[in-house]
């Protein structure tokens, strides 16, 4: 099964090259992030052409999260869906994809908030967010489960995830807190697939899944690895890469974001 997950910084902006991925590409299942459109706004018709089915939690402008899947997608939750008070930010959204030649599984596609400073009210979203989700699991979910959870996570685990980590220092997407609360996120039950198959190197850092648009960001490779696909241990990674290609200049602008795709068996 092949599972992808790709922020797109607007699905209108960037329907052409999300047709020409699936098209391309064939994912089983593809989590998506920063849709920036209520769910009106999704081209249900034109994946469902290409024979997915659709999750959507959209949003007007901001956020938006989406799960596509070759395979009849059940048990669809928008949201925390807990008797927290509700996030008006359209971030989570999962649901059970049923193959017809493997047992069931849940996706999750999550968007983290980015965080803005440290300190800041935004900043205080991020790691109540992130919070939120470990109860989350803990309360809907087992780690013996076929369950991955992937998405825009806003947090560079470590400094090989970052082509120049001294000048990400303390950030929103470096500071300990949130890479504590990324840690505890793995210890619940989860391995960090992508890492099962492309070991951290700290003399040679990434693959990345982000370049600023500005400052020449990707021709020089000045990345973060923030995109994520974490699995629990029933589910085995054997192949995983960052399709760079949808990240370079075409037709249709680029997201500043790539796929993070992740191949596992059975």
């Amino acid at each position: 099964m092949l599972v992808a997950t790709w922020n797109v910084n607007s699905v209108k902006a960037r329907n052409d090259r999300l047709l020409a991925f699936l098209d391309r590409t064939r994912p089983d299942v593809l989590a998506l992030q920063e849709l920036k459109t209520v769910d009106d706004g999704f081209p249900f018709e034109a994946v469902a052409e290409r024979g997915y089915a659709a999750a959507v939690y959209g949003q007007k402008t901001y956020n938006g999260v989406a799960i596509l899947s070759l395979h009849p997608l059940e048990a669809v939750v928008r949201g925390f869906d807990d008797r927290d008070d509700e996030d008006p930010h359209a971030r989570l959204v999962s649901a059970t994809v049923s193959p017809a030649d493997s047992l069931p599984l849940t996706v999750v596609s999550a968007y983290f908030p980015n965080g803005a400073t440290v300190g800041s009210d935004k900043w205080a979203y991020k790691t109540a967010w992130m919070a939120r989700l470990e109860r989350m699991l803990a309360a809907r979910h087992r780690p013996d489960e076929r369950l991955i959870l992937t998405g825009d996570f806003n947090v560079a685990p470590t400094d090989a995830d970052a082509k120049n980590p001294d000048r990400w220092d303390g950030s929103v997407l470096t500071h300990d807190d949130v890479r504590d609360a990324l840690t505890r996120l793995r210890a619940w039950g989860f391995a960090d697939a992508f890492r099962a198959v492309v070991p951290e190197d700290a003399a040679a850092p990434g693959p990345f899944s982000w370049w600023d648009y500005r400052n020449l960001g990707f021709p020089k490779n000045d990345g973060l690895r923030i995109d994520h696909v974490y699995a629990t241990a029933a589910l085995r990674p054997v192949e995983a890469w960052v399709d760079r290609d949808e990240r370079r200049t075409g037709a249709t602008p680029p997201s500043d974001h790539a796929p993070v795709l992740v191949r596992f068996a059975g």
